[in-house]
């Protein structure tokens, strides 16, 4: 097979853009999707010569009929699926007893049941294509594992995905398609800059917290996406090594 496919969701900025640029870099073909086709239109340009082997797809994942867009327009241009990065994430500020119904579901909605649906859709490409088969990789969070204060839809929707995960990979067995997991921890893109200026930590205090670049994170996906398929990995943490995560604080 001399050709290789991705879909990047949440592609216009953050991990998802450090995961196509890197992509790209490696040879894929890749839908880069997200809610902004400027945005994704920018990080095409970033991709030079590789420009070529991108496809940009404005995309609500809160949105099925987009979604099935997505994928029908993906297998128009490059034929197939290899790799699906189930990235578009947001969360709600606030405290938990003043949260508003409508912003748990927006979460909900992009977090959870958006990768859920991007999953379905997979599933029906990679299981039917020549040669079968794939790899699905789902953005969990250090909040997979433990959360943040004032974070109840985030780190609820992020636990949520480790289960998905985990049925993903079994059900994608029969079809040779694996699914695993990257939980990342302070990765440096516009949505941790306040961590710069300090955070909420457990004990009511306030915290300036290290980060790291978050090419880490693009390498480590890629890493994965290289493994062949007869071959998973389940569970991946990278993390700022000095990050307040490990320990008691």
């Amino acid at each position: 097979m001399d050709k290789k496919v991705a879909i990047v969701t949440g592609a216009g900025s953050g991990v998802g853009r450090a995961v196509g640029l890197a992509l790209l870099r490696e040879g894929y073909h890749v839908s880069l999707a997200g809610r902004r086709k400027d945005a994704l239109e920018k990080v095409a340009a970033e991709a030079g010569e590789a420009r070529s082997r991108a496809l940009v797809v404005p995309t609500d994942v809160c949105d099925p009929q987009a979604i099935r867009a997505l994928f029908a327009q993906t297998k128009s241009a490059f034929g197939r699926l290899d790799l699906l990065f189930n990235n578009a994430g947001i969360g709600a500020a606030g405290l938990l007893e003043d949260l508003t119904v409508e912003q748990w579901k927006a979460v909900v909605d992009t977090n959870l049941t958006g990768s859920f649906l991007c999953t379905q859709e997979a599933f029906k490409l990679m299981k039917d294509q020549n040669p079968r088969g794939g790899r699905i990789i789902n953005n969990g969070s250090i909040s997979a594992h433990t959360p943040r204060p004032n974070s109840a839809p985030y780190t609820s929707t992020k636990h949520a995905i480790t289960g998905l995960t985990k049925a993903t990979s079994l059900d994608g067995r029969k079809y040779d398609i694996a699914c695993g997991q990257i939980d990342i921890g302070n990765a440096a893109t516009p949505m941790t800059e306040r961590m710069a200026k300090g955070v909420p930590q457990p004990n009511g205090t306030t915290m300036i917290e290290p980060t790291m670049d978050v090419e880490n994170v693009a390498n480590a996906v890629v890493c994965m996406a290289r493994m062949p398929l007869d071959t998973n990995v389940l569970f991946m943490t990278v993390m700022a090594n000095k990050m307040p995560f490990v320990g008691r604080g």
